[in-house]
């Protein structure tokens, strides 16, 4: 295929929505950005619908390429599209684009696959991280992260939480949002009535209360073995009244009383890393 030489052809306008948006919608494709994040997304089993390739990012292109030849799907030879490096740049959602972005079908996952789990993490016991209100990428994508290294099954986004899918988010996440079961946009009543049905225990991360749930020390040896659910709220107003509410027990970190609170994937990432530690046996990880 001839090189893309127009700001207003339909594949750039596709890849300008997808690599500079908040995140897509149901039926939208989702946008990645550089190499390693490809290479990553096309392993994982996800479906490319195009790859976009600047001209002095040829030889990256040739690792993706076969990366792609490598999987069921690969990439259509009429869906690799090549552009200059000026009008990738118009495209790009980075100050320092690398050249290649590809555009993805979105996965249909389910609460099922989210307690689940994939791969090795198959048939482990349910651990969902639950995001909700969560507003920034970052603490998104780095909340997904941790939830991959730790073990985690899979993972909720609520209503009112920044996109997993988003570009910041991908980018922080290092990849985990496209390999982690995502579960994106559910109402936290549904979702609360959902994991009482399986048989879930849900647990509030947050400070201590006076009118909390049961308050749980998040380094107890026994807590976080078996089935769990554990909430991560917005990053200043915390959880929701309804999920403290429901609550079997409340999450606490142990810290210097100078200290108000942390940062909420901090905070998460700490919780993920105890209930790793309680479940080393089962995952075969060492922490």
């Amino acid at each position: 295929m001839d090189a893309i030489t127009s700001r207003e052809n339909k594949w750039l306008k596709l890849f300008r929505a997808a690599l500079r948006g908040s995140g897509p919608k149901s039926g939208e494709p989702i946008g990645v950005e550089g190499p390693k994040l490809i290479e990553d997304a096309l392993r994982s089993g996800l479906e490319a619908e195009a790859l976009l390739i600047s001209e002095s990012a040829e030889r990256d292109a040739e690792a993706i390429l076969r990366a792609a030849s490598d999987t069921e799907g690969g990439v259509a030879r009429s869906r690799i599209l090549r552009t200059t490096d000026k009008l990738f740049r118009s495209v790009a959602g980075t100050d320092a684009p690398q050249g290649v972005a590809a555009l993805f079908r979105q996965r249909s996952w389910g609460l099922e696959d989210v307690l689940r789990g994939v791969g090795e993490i198959r048939g482990v016991s349910p651990l969902a991280i639950v995001l909700a209100g969560v507003q920034d990428p970052g603490n998104v994508g780095t909340i997904l992260r941790s939830a991959e290294a730790f073990g985690a099954t899979g993972a909720v986004s609520t209503r009112g939480t920044a996109d997993p899918w988003s570009p910041k988010a991908l980018r922080a996440s290092a990849g985990a949002g496209l390999r982690l079961p995502v579960l994106r946009g559910m109402a936290i009543a549904v979702l609360l009535a959902q994991l009482r049905i399986a048989g879930v225990k849900i647990y509030a991360a947050g400070a201590a209360a006076a009118d909390a749930a049961s308050q749980v020390d998040v380094s107890d040896e026994e807590e976080l073995r078996g089935p769990a659910a554990i909430f991560v709220g917005n990053e200043g107003a915390g959880l929701p009244a309804e999920v403290k509410r429901a609550a079997d027990a409340t999450l606490t970190i142990a810290m210097r009383p100078i200290v108000e609170s942390l940062n909420a994937a901090v905070a998460a990432s700490i919780v993920l890393y105890e209930a790793a530690k309680q479940r080393q046996s089962e995952l075969r990880i060492s922490v």
